[in-house]
């Protein structure tokens, strides 16, 4: 089994799918899985930062969802292919679990299934956020709303980039980056040790 340190999994997992858990270390510029290929792994984010990205209409990549800790990949679980690409960031620890696996267990273990359908209704509500984000038109209220809603403190880690923040919140990364330097300027904003802070 893998440390101690990760509680939600051990909260989470029966303890045949903790055994089965594997951890490894993914550098910067590691995909996890592509769109298309049939699944093999479930994923956890313990440290660092994952994107799922997809190629838009216009060819440009489209940020679906950036995970700093959590699972990914759970479109996937029931899909005869990934939907999407799996990039690391920043320097991640990923717990990775075979997608067999936990599949029989949600099919013949009642009490897990319970609790996975737990979990997912949190992502909902955090999706919820994403789509109230989306809708407002101004990039300085998609950022401040980003912030407030999943910083801490209004304080908000960079991580895999300004560019990977630009993709989540649907903007240009020229257009973000005027937001913050005019943030900065007015002294709503500050950055410093990787994060973005709200004044």
């Amino acid at each position: 089994m893998f440390a101690d340190t990760h509680k939600e999994l051990q909260t989470l997992l029966p303890e045949h799918l903790l055994d089965a858990c594997v951890e490894i270390e993914a550098p910067k510029g590691t995909c996890l899985f592509t769109a298309g290929h049939k699944p093999t792994h479930m994923f956890f984010v313990a440290s660092g930062e994952v994107v799922l990205e997809r190629l838009g209409l216009q060819g440009a990549v489209v940020i679906l969802q950036r995970t700093r800790r959590g699972f990914i990949s759970e479109a996937s679980l029931k899909s005869p292919t990934y939907h999407c690409h799996g990039q690391v960031v920043s320097n991640s620890r990923i717990i990775q679990m075979p997608i067999r696996k936990m599949r029989e267990a949600l099919d013949t273990d009642p009490a897990f299934s319970g609790r996975w359908i737990n979990m997912l209704n949190k992502e909902v509500k955090r999706l919820r956020l994403q789509c109230e984000r989306l809708s407002l038109s101004k990039v300085q209220e998609r950022l401040m709303h980003l912030i407030e809603t999943e910083g801490e403190n209004g304080r908000f880690p960079i991580g895999g980039g300004i560019k990977s923040i630009a993709g989540e919140l649907g903007v240009t990364h020229e257009a973000l980056y005027r937001c913050i330097y005019a943030m900065e300027k007015s002294g709503s904003l500050t950055r410093d040790g990787g994060f973005m802070n709200l004044s």
